[in-house]
């Protein structure tokens, strides 16, 4: 099993990305790093995007109905890529005394990308396991390609793999 982060981080896991590579298949994954922080009694956190295409109350807003979100876990809403940008999560991290995170999600390239290199620079350790991020096929590469170009950037530079 790998090891647990002091807190865990689901990236935009909503409806407007269901369509994304591996979706349902990424839920699953993810359920199955819930229950293990969970169950060590452990933050969840769930950061939620909106902007003009996701509108904030929109049925493609809401997260994946599939995913083990709980009342008690903690929902930050951004409308930037960078989950850290004018949002409350660094101040929530910090009241939870967490200094090391392990994140998940979609997009790859975007908003997971985005918030790895910003939480590597405000010193955060980030742990990762491999293909726990989603995107979609771009004019350049395979949903998959992507994914993986972007884990190679991020491993031993930003990100400790598991």
């Amino acid at each position: 099993m790998p090891e647990l982060a002091e807190t865990l981080i689901v990236i935009d896991m909503q409806k407007a990305l269901q369509y994304s590579y591996d979706f349902t298949g990424l839920v699953h994954k993810i359920n199955h790093r819930i229950a293990a922080y969970r169950q060590a009694n452990l933050p969840i956190i769930f950061i939620q995007h909106n902007d003009q295409d996701i509108v904030r109350g929109s049925d493609l807003w809401q997260l994946s109905g599939k995913l083990d979100k709980q009342k008690e876990d903690v929902v930050v809403e951004k409308f930037h890529p960078n989950a850290f940008y004018q949002t409350n999560l660094n101040k929530v991290l910090m009241q939870q005394g967490s200094r090391t995170i392990e994140l998940c999600g979609a997009q790859t390239e975007y908003c997971c990308n985005a918030s790895i290199v910003m939480a590597h620079g405000l010193g955060y350790k980030i742990l990762m396991e491999h293909d726990m991020t989603t995107t979609f096929d771009n004019d350049y590469m395979i949903a998959e390609n992507t994914i993986s170009f972007f884990e190679h950037i991020w491993d031993q530079r930003f990100v400790t793999f598991q």
